[in-house]
């Protein structure tokens, strides 16, 4: 299997699948390494992700657990885990999260500065990265985000630059700060960010292409939860052309039932890792 820390010293892109299928369908694509997406997950489950209506469903952290051990066994390329806020406040939560990460196959992951309401106290912050890094140990990916870029203006990107640099320093191998979709200011974080980052496509209007944000010294480009988001607008394209119409164009597009058997049986069947 390709080492994932050794993908870090060059490009890559790494797309985000939310079950063992939509993984397995872009492992076979050919990308080195994939990730898996909170959101994604969350949404095949009927269930928010991020920034959620008061005493909407979210995804008790067994189930999300459950789906990233079912998408790291499916395929034999590194995954890298949507964590988001390591599920707790304190650094032994995180700790415990990073540890439980690494039992079920997950190659790096994400730990967010972000609780679904309001950034985590920098200092707190810091610490939660330090704790992360302890329980990772030396093979483990550790990326660090911070989500000020996605509060409406509210953070300085100046602030959210010294944030990555602060986790750069206790400990983080990659750093992500989602949100910045300007090319100019990617090239910024990229200069005063002390560490490979990772950027993350189809969040917004933004049209920026792999060859922009590559072009622009970004590491690793990720691209959240749009495949998903997109197969759910997909679905809903699909019942409205049923509904109105009676149609089945959308049909036109789907993988036909035995290349989808013989696929899956292919990676049924290789070497276990």
């Amino acid at each position: 299997m390709t080492d994932f820390r050794e993908l870090h010293s060059g490009s890559f892109v790494m797309p985000n699948a939310w079950d063992a299928g939509s993984a397995v369908v872009l492992a076979e694509a050919g990308f080195p390494a994939l990730a898996t997406t909170s959101a994604g997950i969350a949404f095949s489950l009927g269930a928010g992700d991020h920034t959620v209506p008061d005493g909407a469903p979210t995804v008790p952290l067994e189930v999300m657990f459950e789906r990233i051990h079912q998408i790291t066994q499916a395929v034999g390329v590194p995954v890298n885990g949507d964590l988001e806020d390591g599920y707790g406040a304190s650094p032994d939560d995180v700790a415990r999260t990073i540890r439980r990460a690494r039992d079920a196959g997950l190659a790096g992951g994400n730990i967010e500065d972000y609780d679904g309401r309001a950034l985590y106290d920098e200092q707190l912050s810091v610490e939660r990265i330090v704790a992360a890094r302890e329980a990772a140990g030396p093979d483990f990916v550790l990326t660090a985000r911070t989500d000020g870029q996605l509060l409406d203006g509210l953070v300085p990107l100046a602030d959210s630059i010294r944030r990555a640099n602060l986790f750069r320093e206790a400990g983080a191998d990659c750093l992500y700060v989602p949100g910045v979709n300007d090319l100019e200011q990617l090239r910024t974080l990229v200069a005063e960010i002390d560490g490979p980052l990772n950027v993350v496509l189809g969040l917004g209007s933004s049209k920026l292409t792999v060859a922009d944000v590559v072009g622009a010294g970004v590491t690793r480009v990720s691209l959240g939860g749009s495949i998903a988001r997109s197969a759910l607008g997909f679905v809903r394209r699909a019942a409205e052309e049923l509904r109105e119409h009676g149609t089945m164009t959308f049909a036109d597009q789907q993988i036909p039932q035995g290349e989808l058997n013989q696929l899956f049986a292919r990676y049924a069947a290789r070497p276990s890792r």
